[in-house]
């Protein structure tokens, strides 16, 4: 089994993700290979909650330009913790 701090990278904050945090969701950066039971497991490990749905989706790189040279910034995986009712919220995000 994988330790929880290698799949789960970082909490995601942006203006929809504040948004959702109302509605007991919270927005992680998460390891490309993991799925939505690791992610699970891994929220509930870290943060003593009580996870009900994990929504997951791969977000693609964006062109980059830096004068005449040009790429893409990396692939990376995106998941959307909803937490139970009855679950206390998680702190970091507070």
């Amino acid at each position: 089994m994988r330790d929880p701090r290698d799949i789960i990278k970082r909490p995601l904050i942006t203006e929809k993700s504040n948004e959702l945090m109302a509605e007991g969701k919270y927005t992680f950066v998460v390891d490309k290979n993991a799925n939505k039971i690791e992610i699970k497991h891994a929220v509930e490990k870290l943060f003593n909650v009580d996870v009900e749905k994990v929504y997951t989706m791969n977000v693609k790189g964006k062109f980059k330009r830096m004068g005449k040279y040009s790429g893409y910034r990396p692939d990376w995986k995106k998941a959307i913790v909803k937490l139970t009712k009855e679950s206390k919220p998680i702190e970091i995000f507070e």
